[in-house]
């Protein structure tokens, strides 16, 4: 399997997940740092993960 752009959000998302699932307490730490992650590669400022 070759792993493209297009699986990263549903990477971060399965991760997200099962941290959530682990420590519920995580949640809003996990929901902000997906955000802000999400919001970086689509305004492409993270150039590295485009390809």
């Amino acid at each position: 399997m070759t792993i493209t752009t297009a699986h990263i959000p549903a990477i971060v998302a399965l991760i997200a997940g099962i941290l959530i699932l682990i420590m519920p307490r995580l949640l809003n730490l996990v929901v902000a740092i997906y955000l802000i992650c999400t919001g970086l590669i689509g305004l492409g400022l993270l150039k590295w993960l485009h390809m």
